[in-house]
């Protein structure tokens, strides 16, 4: 498949109702975590029930998600985008005004089925415009926009658990949602929606890849990060809210320094790759994150909590990135399919990840649990430095 310039990614526009949309979907798919004792406390349940709010989203996300991608290689991926990002932005209202638990686990349930479509096909969308060797640097600057929105989503969830209300996060993550669709309908030009044409043949033959022993490597990994980082990361702010004293808003802040580490990973991905390599960077993240985790698990001064919590976001976007860039290259003319896969395992991860977390939460074994999952992740970044250097 001939790969287009890469001139046509990188304009204003492109790049503008593309991040606004992945910025939306994860804000919403971290908007919940640092709310999670004030949902608890207003619900009138442990903090680890308060937890589905996060599991059951991860949960739809990834099996649903699965779906896109077909959708997305026939019909343009954009135009899946732009339709995910309305559904989403009104089950997000339907969330601000959910009268109880159970209807607010349903709303975000929605709200994951809908979300699951964005970032894993505008990933898909890049990668059938860059060519391998400027993708991960590629996706390192789309990823600040979703770092920016995970930044947000924690951040705000906070302020709104302490200042206004809940309700309130989930009104604005609606106003987000239905502005990117609406952006992404009106402005994207009708030739953009889909970046080559769908063709039957080889578009099953890619898939078949989806089977090959690397391939379903790479898979496995995902899942594995979505058990270990991706759940530690969802129990972050409840950490620094019960074990360090913090509120809310102070947690949410906190994880702004998280993301700003993916905010440092993406504008400095062409250094690091060109001065250790991918495999070294996924090293290197493993290293901090394990780093991270440990600070948080045995410290008891906010400082370094602070510092641990930050050192982890740094090292978590050296891995994920290189993960985004191996899953992009599994099935070229079907790599909407693909990317669904890749971003199906790494919320099932999560969703498990979060269930293990919350349970060890109401029983008082989190400490425990990120001192263990510290090792899972050096492990992690061994593994996947060994992928990226096969490569």
């Amino acid at each position: 498949m001939p790969t287009p310039p890469n001139s046509q990614l990188h304009s204003s526009l492109n790049i503008r109702v593309i991040g606004l949309a992945t910025f939306a979907s994860m804000a919403t798919t971290r908007i919940c975590d640092s709310m999670l004792v004030a949902l608890a406390q207003d619900f009138g349940v442990t903090t680890g029930a308060a937890a589905g709010v996060v599991s059951w989203y991860s949960i739809a996300y990834g099996v649903i998600g699965l779906l896109y991608g077909p959708f997305g290689d026939r019909i343009g991926k954009l135009r899946v985008v732009a339709a995910a990002c309305l559904a989403c932005g009104f089950f997000a209202l339907s969330a601000a005004v959910s009268p109880n638990l159970t209807s607010l686990l349903w709303a975000r349930v929605a709200m994951g089925t809908f979300s699951a479509a964005i970032i894993p096909l505008s990933m898909a969308w890049i990668g059938d415009s860059v060519s391998f060797e400027h993708r991960q640097e590629t996706l390192a600057k789309l990823t600040s926009w979703t770092v920016s929105g995970m930044m947000f989503g924690v951040w705000f969830g906070g302020i709104a658990a302490d200042y206004l209300s809940w309700r309130a996060a989930f009104l604005t993550l609606a106003v987000a949602l239905l502005w990117a669709g609406w952006s992404i309908h009106r402005w994207t030009p009708p030739n953009q929606a889909a970046t080559h044409h769908y063709s039957g043949a080889p578009y099953f033959q890619s898939l078949l890849k989806l089977w090959e022993r690397r391939t379903l490597w790479i898979l496995f990994l995902s899942l594995f990060e979505g058990i270990t980082v991706m759940g530690a990361v969802a129990f972050i702010p409840s950490r620094l809210i019960q074990h360090f004293g913090l509120s809310a808003t102070m947690a949410g802040g906190v994880m702004l320094l998280f993301g700003m580490g993916g905010i440092a990973y993406s504008r400095m991905a062409r250094y690091w790759l060109r001065l250790i390599g991918a495999h070294g960077l996924a090293l290197l993240g493993g290293v901090l994150i394990a780093l991270g985790l440990f600070g948080l698990a045995v410290a008891d001064h906010p400082a370094i909590g602070i510092a641990s919590s930050t050192i982890a976001g740094i090292g978590f976007y050296m891995i994920h990135g290189n993960l985004q860039t191996q899953a992009s290259q599994m099935a070229p003319t079907a790599r909407g399919t693909a990317l669904s896969f890749f971003s199906c395992m790494v919320f099932l991860g999560q969703s498990l990840g979060v269930m293990i977390m919350a349970i060890c939460l109401d029983n008082g074994l989190v400490g425990n649990a990120f001192v263990i999952t510290a090792g899972l992740v050096l492990l992690l970044g061994w593994l996947v430095s060994s992928v990226s250097k096969a490569n």
